[in-house]
């Protein structure tokens, strides 16, 4: 899990949505907003339509977090964003976790290319 000062609050989620821009792909969604603040903040939202126990909701976050936490240096500084889920035909609740986070993790440096 991130530490809290990495993590996007709810007002800033609302930026977000508001302001942001958006890189799509094939499970995720990234939408952010470039700030002149130096940190960089990030997190995961599952929607009910992806999941509707918040279990797996819950455990498609964890993986997430799990799969960024390599990753989170290499955004460029000032970026405040969130990653949503999509929802597809494979679903990571059901996949093994080792091929789950290896799935979000290959979303999560294509998108990295796309912004940098």
């Amino acid at each position: 899990m991130l530490p809290k000062k990495n993590r996007v609050s709810t007002k800033e989620v609302d930026l977000i949505f508001k302001q942001g821009k958006f890189i799509n792909s094939p499970n995720l969604t990234f939408k952010f907003v470039k700030t002149l603040n130096l940190g960089v903040k990030i997190s995961f939202l599952a929607p009910k339509n992806v999941a509707k126990l918040a279990v797996k909701r819950n455990l498609l976050r964890r993986r997430g977090y799990a799969a960024l936490e390599k990753y989170l240096d290499q955004f460029p500084a000032g970026i405040i964003g969130v990653f949503i889920f999509k929802k597809y035909q494979a679903s990571p609740v059901r996949l093994q976790p080792r091929d789950d986070i290896l799935i979000i993790e290959n979303e999560i440096k294509n998108i990295l290319a796309k912004i940098n």
